[in-house]
């Protein structure tokens, strides 16, 4: 094949790329998440510093009716959740997050819902209603079982297909009482007990219980950890990073940035580690730049880039 040749059909890739690429994200419009953990692992604030919002999500079952908040109050019946509900913040409507509440009881009957929305959602035709990631959270306050049985489970037996899991331990802050113990027994002051704690809460949880889930027959893709989640301030830079390293799919990956538009840093970022650099003292023509600057832009997609970028013509 001719250079010319060549030039031709990597512009043409990259044009084909980027209109599925929009099209994705105009027919999809929204990124999808199914949020799984115990009534205490601290979802709801995770999903609001996600939303950066302090508010209370809407409810909307599926045939998109808005549901009273109250049906979804921890104190009501557990038939009256549902996971194809879908979760809102005013703040950010592009996120939609399911719940799978109740899972902490271990019992078939939870983990088999979660085994038929995914079913369900990989299938349909229609991808809007498609789910993008997993976010599985378990609280590591208990330091001697930390993991339950049906989290084991989950991963043992719950193939999730494309669709990335990552997990959320949480509540990590909740270790450095127990390890500032531990550090001044093997001597350390106090002062400099607690500035270690939150590095050595962590290292201990790893090497007693980090690999376990990654043993199983379906492990996550990813973890990272939260402490003091309460704090107004905290933020999920890194849940969003992780999140974004794990969507192996260009298309969804231009998706999640749309969604996380005020998070700049984030697109660089994606843009820098997918794209790889040639030598710049290569680019002898100006298709050449101009087929670079397309390529990094695709992880901008939230920027009208739809205009050449000036002297690229």
């Amino acid at each position: 094949m001719s250079r010319s040749n060549t030039e031709f059909q990597g512009a043409e890739d990259i044009g084909r790329q980027r209109r599925r690429a929009k099209h994705i994200r105009w027919r999809a419009g929204r990124f999808r998440v199914l949020i799984i953990g115990r009534a205490n692992a601290g979802k709801t604030t995770i999903l609001q510093r996600v939303c950066n919002t302090t508010e209370q999500p809407k409810i909307f079952n599926a045939k998109g009716h808005e549901i009273d908040l109250s049906e979804l109050n921890p104190n009501a019946q557990r038939g009256e959740h549902d996971i194809e509900n879908e979760m809102i913040f005013k703040s950010n409507t592009a996120f939609v997050f399911h719940d799978s509440r109740g899972f902490e009881a271990g019992r078939t009957s939870e983990l088999d819902k979660v085994k038929d929305f995914l079913e369900k959602r990989s299938t349909n035709t229609n991808i809007r209603d498609h789910l993008h990631v997993i976010w599985y959270c378990i609280p590591i306050n208990d330091e001697a079982r930390p993991i339950t049985r049906a989290e084991v489970n989950f991963f043992a037996e719950c193939g999730t297909g494309r669709v990335p899991v990552i997990v959320l331990f949480t509540k990590a802050d909740m270790l450095d009482a127990h390890t500032i113990k531990h550090l001044v027994n093997a001597g350390m002051n106090i002062e400099d007990a607690a500035m270690k704690a939150p590095e050595e809460s962590v290292a201990r949880f790893e090497k007693n219980f980090g690999q376990q889930l990654y043993e199983k027959k379906y492990p996550p893709k990813g973890h990272v950890y939260f402490r003091d989640m309460q704090n107004p301030t905290s933020d999920c830079s890194e849940l969003l990073k992780k999140t974004a390293a794990t969507l192996s799919d260009d298309t969804i990956l231009q998706l999640f940035l749309t969604v996380q538009k005020n998070n700049l840093s984030l697109s660089i970022e994606q843009a820098i580690t997918r794209f790889k650099f040639p030598d710049w003292k290569l680019f002898k023509r100006k298709r050449e730049w101009r087929e670079m600057v397309e390529k990094i832009l695709q992880y901008f997609p939230h920027m009208d880039v739809s205009q050449q970028p000036a002297g690229l013509n």
